[in-house]
């Protein structure tokens, strides 16, 4: 290790042991020009395991993608591929060169060599590449410096009006690696968003960058990085109550849209139509919003459940209170042993009445005045004053 990276000679021994890494090496075609590129580089020589592992292949990608075994699904228009076999995922593309024809526009590809591909990338720390036959590592000029002192570095000026989503990208690497923004670097952020860069992609490429920024395994960190950064100053960030709302959530759905919908504000609720969220992420958000209005501090778990009931489990677990952990982790799935036929043959009428007397039971069941005896709750239901 140097300085917290580890020696170049270590990597394809390093890429063996994990078992995806295994099945790359496996597959490279001879003659070379397979190259592990990008984060899963970076990753590697950090001592981390890569969260993807991301190929470019100088040449014809066919004999690779044969040897890895899986299914590819091509995405056409960059010319790369995605196999999945064995539980890996391996994402392959050919060396390729980028233009912009204008700020903000995809690019425009064509075929190149390593060494050009290296120099389309976001920041220098992720212009590496691994020859995967013959260990040779590649690295823009200042690539393993700036991964050395952790620093973060574009590699041209027009890098993030070329392509504004690198702002994104910015925040969740300064947040996710730990890495200080290089004050040049910083500087061209700051005027690229004061002069309007974001709008010139559209809203729903702003939100694949939002959605990608709350997978992160630490979100409110990144969503702080991103709004200092003024790329969603909308937001309202407070990293404990992200924390206790996925606390609050467990494995009970998606955090994603339960951090989502503890950091959008009512007012702003209607911008997610605009960067291509979901009706249900947006349901929840919207749904969130309403409970915060709610006084429900040291509610009893019925009352607390007459409001939480028929909402999305994130909107409530957003909240990060008491009440709503109760309700997300137990109450919601407590049901009453008696069903409105126990109480129809008992002489109850159908109608209202009916699911008044079902309520006051699962009040009583939920409260801890009646157990989960179906004699008990019908007794409750029976006598209950509706």
């Amino acid at each position: 290790m140097v300085d917290g990276v580890r020696d170049v000679a270590d990597l394809r021994d390093t890429l063996r042991l994990l078992p995806c890494g295994k099945a790359l090496l496996d597959a490279v075609p001879p003659g070379g020009g397979v190259h592990l590129v990008g984060g899963a580089v970076r990753d590697l020589l950090l001592g981390n395991e890569p969260r993807e592992l991301d190929v470019a292949v100088e040449g014809d990608t066919a004999p690779l993608l044969r040897a890895l075994g899986g299914e590819p699904r091509h995405h056409e228009r960059f010319g790369t591929a995605s196999v999945e076999a064995g539980g890996c995922r391996i994402d392959v593309a050919m060396t390729r060169a980028e233009t912009y024809p204008y700020p903000g526009a995809l690019p425009v590809v064509r075929p190149a060599g390593i060494e050009e591909d290296l120099r389309r990338r976001d920041f220098t720390v992720n212009a590496l590449a691994l020859d995967l036959a013959d260990g040779r590592l590649r690295e823009v000029p200042g690539g393993l410096d700036d991964l050395r002192a952790a620093r973060l570095r574009v590699l041209h000026d027009a890098s993030f009006l070329d392509d504004p989503t690198r702002l994104w990208r910015l925040a969740r690497y300064r947040a996710r690696l730990g890495f200080a923004i290089e004050p040049h670097t910083h500087e061209l952020a700051r005027v690229a968003v004061e002069s309007g860069a974001l709008a010139t992609v559209s809203g729903t490429r702003i939100g694949n960058e939002l959605r990608l920024t709350l997978q992160e395994d630490d979100p409110g960190a990144a969503l702080v990085s991103a709004v200092e950064l003024g790329l969603a100053p909308w937001l309202e960030v407070d990293r404990a109550r992200i924390f206790r709302a996925l606390q609050v959530l467990g494995d009970e759905g998606d955090r994603a849209v339960a951090v989502l919908a503890t950091v959008v504000p009512a007012r702003h609720v209607a911008l997610l139509a605009d960067l291509g969220f979901t009706a249900a992420a947006i349901k929840a958000v919207a749904a969130a919003v309403r409970l915060r209005e709610l006084d429900l501090d040291g509610a009893p778990p019925s009352v607390a459940a007459r409001a939480f009931d028929g909402a999305p489990p994130e909107a409530v677990a957003s909240l990060g209170t008491p009440e709503a952990e109760r309700w997300v982790r137990r109450d919601r799935h407590r049901r009453l042993a008696i069903t409105g036929d126990d109480l129809l043959a008992a002489g109850i009428p159908a109608g209202p009445e009916l699911g008044r007397r079902l309520e006051a039971a699962r009040a009583a069941l939920l409260d801890g005045a009646v157990g989960e005896s179906r004699e008990e709750q019908l007794r409750v239901a029976l006598e209950a004053t509706v």
